[in-house]
């Protein structure tokens, strides 16, 4: 009980009203959480850190800007400014019910970089963020950007076609929609648990802490963005995208991705691409950026400085 009467006094000591300290990030004006307006009235959450060259990451479906923390921690140590956003719909942006589409996922990222008055940023992607960003530089032009990278990333297009026979029957995505519509919390721990990480190999070293970050993330975006992102990664065909994109682009990819099949999606985007160049990890997952940090930031810290 004693503890509970010096309640007030710390409650005022974090009131700026009261001339105590507020958040720590409301300096120089800014506000406690960064957000971008879209045209369409969605609020864009993002982080801003550092100084130097710019690095823009897009994060992966239906995770948030979280899960590119090895990575914003790596490259703000190594001199570089780093900026993640929430996809619309995903983590602390908006749960917008429409625009969950490659077209607005590449309009969002083109006012979060004008808004930022980026110039000569490098752009990552990470799996539906390799599709944004191929997509962004491709519809908003490459006046704004140096380099890109795309890890484990969905281009060229996922769903077998007549045009794409090596991709993944639409069944298959209809199963995933069917998950996220009736039991996506259990689907959000299977998933992580299982292939997106290789937790699923024989002698895999499973992180429970992995786990459960993935489903965090996961739970704090909306269903309805995360419905329909799913048609948004698997069905658009990026091929016209990446016939475009003509800055030099490293294409990074596990071969033992049980997410975007190795054979399908890498060596396919590299061959499309002007000035491709394409690095094949043996024995890698889907979310080797979480469990290979070391290797991957190391290879994109050499490729921006090349």
């Amino acid at each position: 009980m004693a503890a509970l009467a010096t309640l007030p006094a710390v409650l005022a000591a974090g009131d700026p009203s009261k001339g105590g300290g507020g958040s720590i990030n409301q300096h120089h004006g800014e506000h406690s959480m960064n957000k971008v307006s879209t045209k369409d009235g969605v609020d864009i959450f993002y982080k801003d850190w550092g100084s130097g060259q710019p690095i823009v990451f897009s994060h992966g479906w239906p995770l948030s800007a979280d899960d590119w923390d090895p990575q914003m921690i790596f490259f703000l140590n190594a001199g570089f400014r780093v900026i993640a956003h929430d996809r619309r719909g995903h983590g602390r942006s908006t749960q917008t019910a429409t625009g969950h589409d490659m077209d607005h996922y590449a309009d969002d990222l083109a006012i979060l970089t004008e808004h930022l008055n980026l110039k000569n940023a490098v752009h990552i992607g990470h799996s539906t963020g390799g599709g944004e960003v191929v997509h962004y530089l491709a519809r908003h032009g490459e006046s704004r950007a140096a380099k890109a990278v795309l890890i484990s990333a969905v281009p060229p297009i996922m769903l077998k076609t007549p045009a794409n026979p090596g991709g993944l029957p639409k069944d298959v995505f209809d199963g995933l929609q069917a998950q996220v519509a009736n039991n996506r919390a259990q689907f959000y721990r299977d998933l992580p648990a299982g292939p997106f990480y290789g937790f699923n190999r024989p002698g895999a070293k499973v992180s429970e802490g992995i786990i459960q970050n993935w489903w965090r993330q996961g739970m704090m975006g909306g269903a309805k963005a995360h419905y329909d992102g799913i048609v948004a990664f698997s069905q658009t065909d990026f091929t016209p995208d990446l016939k475009k994109v003509s800055v030099p682009t490293l294409v990074m990819h596990g071969d033992d991705d049980q997410i975007v099949p190795y054979a399908d999606s890498g060596p396919l985007s590299a061959k499309l691409l002007k000035n491709g160049i394409l690095m094949t990890y043996k024995g890698f997952p889907h979310g080797m950026l979480t469990t290979q940090a070391d290797t991957i930031n190391a290879d994109i810290l050499a490729f921006i400085k090349s």
